[in-house]
């Protein structure tokens, strides 16, 4: 598809006139293009795209795509940027480096998130939660043992007698662990607690300002 480009004499606008025979395509400000797409409407080469997109002067919206409009501007921005002092030019990359590990920081948060509430991915803190709940379990019945076993024991008429009753009392005990097993509907409530927890936080915070 032929593109023209053309920069006014202080590169303030873009004027883009694609010509094509196919369908007119509406562009809104959501619109994302390819890298090669990006490159044939600014009139440079895709491997200047991907430089750009390097020092974070074009910003993908997903992998190899590109909000049209939003790059277009910070084109017109970095080309008119050579009247910027070199200070002025520091700020703005690092501004650009800044808004872009941010993004990318919210997204890898959404995506643990997301497989946290999938039971796919626990919170060390939940682990721990989880571990401690069991342990006391352990430690209940274990300390409750003395109790049980001792009428039976001091009817017992032989250290042979004892022994065996003991061992069923402690047989009785790993019997009742080995069905302990994995439940991730005690995770999914941990998360929900929190979250909640989260949002009331939240919510009183809007109602202060």
């Amino acid at each position: 598809m032929p593109v023209s480009v053309t920069f006014s004499h202080q590169v303030q606008q873009l004027e883009v006139i694609c010509v094509s025979e196919e369908p007119k395509m509406t562009i809104t400000d959501d619109t994302t293009v390819s890298t090669t797409q990006l490159a044939m409407v600014l009139g440079i080469t895709a491997r200047r795209v991907q430089q750009l997109t390097q020092d974070g002067t074009f910003q993908t919206e997903t992998r190899g795509r590109f909000i049209l409009a939003d790059n277009v501007q910070r084109y017109i921005t970095f080309v008119t940027g050579n009247q910027m002092s070199e200070e002025e030019k520091k700020i703005e990359i690092q501004r650009r480096r800044s808004e872009a590990k941010l993004k990318t920081s919210k997204a890898i948060v959404a995506h643990m998130e997301a497989e946290e509430l999938r039971g796919n991915m626990h919170r060390s803190e939940d682990v721990s939660a989880i571990t401690e709940d069991m342990v006391k379990t352990i430690r209940a019945m274990l300390t409750a043992l003395p109790g049980r076993l001792a009428v039976p024991v001091s009817k017992a008429e032989s250290a042979e007698e004892c022994s065996v009753i003991i061992r069923d009392g402690v047989y009785a005990v790993m019997e009742e662990l080995a069905k302990y097993s994995y439940d991730p509907a005690k995770y999914e409530q941990l998360v929900r607690e929190r979250r909640e927890w989260s949002e009331r936080i939240e919510q009183d915070a809007d109602e202060d300002n």
